[in-house]
């Protein structure tokens, strides 16, 4: 399974960007569908999650601008990021969990700079 990471680019702060995430491969079964990001210097957290049943998780810092959801049929994620501060720059990661056997995947990661 390999993932795909799109979608980042240079924002101006309020500014809007959408990052998607796209699996190729077969036989794999998905849970949790998530992104991360490392700032410059930070470890890398966990910004926002959706379960196979779209149940989600924001970090609190992201709570009403940031919304993921996901496509199941097309094995996709998104991140939809909204008013975004200087403090979102940092190169975002998403991350599919599946459960049986568990296993995790990441996609290589796309940057997203935002100029206050």
């Amino acid at each position: 399974v390999q993932l795909q990471a799109f979608g980042g680019g240079l924002v101006q702060a309020g500014g809007s960007l959408r990052l998607s995430c796209i699996a190729s491969g077969s036989g794999f079964n998905i849970n949790t569908m998530a992104w991360y990001r490392q700032a410059p210097g930070k470890q890398r957290e966990l910004v926002a999650a959706i379960r196979a049943g779209g149940r989600t998780y924001y970090v609190d810092s992201v709570k009403d601008r940031f919304t993921a959801s996901r496509d199941n049929a097309k094995i996709m994620v998104y991140l939809q990021m909204n008013s975004l501060k200087p403090e979102d720059t940092a190169v975002y990661y998403c991350n599919f969990h599946q459960i049986v056997p568990s296993q995790d995947f990441w996609g290589q990661g796309t940057l997203v700079t935002v100029s206050s």
